[in-house]
């Protein structure tokens, strides 16, 4: 019988953690489909205090971690596939094991939005990517698309520019919705260009990803546009 079970393990699933193992109620942490939740795919972090030059999200989570561990924290990295809250003690199955707990936190964050257009599942993988971090070592010397206006979107950009010639932000608004200092950066980058009041329409490609149709919400104007990778980053 565990005490607490907590059910994700991102930022807010690790700081329950280490308030809960402080407090000597060993919990459990079940890590999901992605440990360390979507800051893992973050590169800077720079609005998280304690960090005046910014951290990485890899390298947070994985501080957060090894301190919800060495207050006692048990981490199983599966994934919760069936929960029974109608009587205590509640039950939590995993792909493996059946748990049972006085009590439960949830902190299941939240899953990424993709595009859903014509080939954006065809190429996944094959251009198309959510994980700027992951993938665009692949991208050196090419050109890229990243679809979306916020933070993570402009990270995501910035981010690509250490390894693609050119990136090209598709936003469907005509501004961005990201902090001032994130819009500062990609404004004063010779290496990002921006396409405003645009929504993707339709990716291409043949074995990979070609190029991608973009389509102006003001004017109904479509046209095509040729690159090797599309990073969605639309929340």
């Amino acid at each position: 019988m565990e005490n607490v079970v907590i059910i994700g393990s991102g930022p807010a699933g690790l700081t329950a953690a280490i308030y809960a193992a402080r407090a000597e109620l060993k919990p459990v942490v079940i890590s999901g489909m992605q440990p360390g939740g979507q800051i893992t795919l973050t590169t800077m972090v720079e609005n998280f205090p304690g960090f005046p030059d910014g951290i990485m999200g890899p390298d947070l989570m994985d501080n957060m971690r090894k301190q919800a561990e060495r207050f006692g924290t048990r981490f199983i990295d599966e994934e919760v596939i069936e929960v029974d809250f109608k009587s205590k003690p509640f039950t939590i199955k995993t792909d493996s094991q059946e748990i049972k707990t006085k009590a439960v936190i949830i902190a299941t964050g939240a899953v990424a939005k993709w595009l859903e257009v014509p080939g954006e599942k065809e190429f996944m993988g094959k251009g198309v990517s959510g994980c700027a971090t992951c993938d665009g070592f692949f991208f050196r010397g090419k050109e890229v698309v990243v679809v979306g206006g916020g933070d993570t979107a402009l990270e995501d950009a910035l981010y690509l520019t250490k390894f693609a010639n050119t990136v090209t932000i598709i936003h469907r608004r005509d501004q961005f919705r990201a902090s001032k200092i994130m819009q500062q950066k990609v404004f004063s980058n010779q290496k990002i260009k921006v396409i405003w009041d645009s929504v993707v329409v339709e990716i291409k490609g043949d074995s990979k990803v070609t190029g991608v149709k973009i389509k102006n919400v003001k004017t109904g104007e479509e046209k095509e546009l040729k690159t090797d990778g599309v990073f969605v980053a639309i929340g």
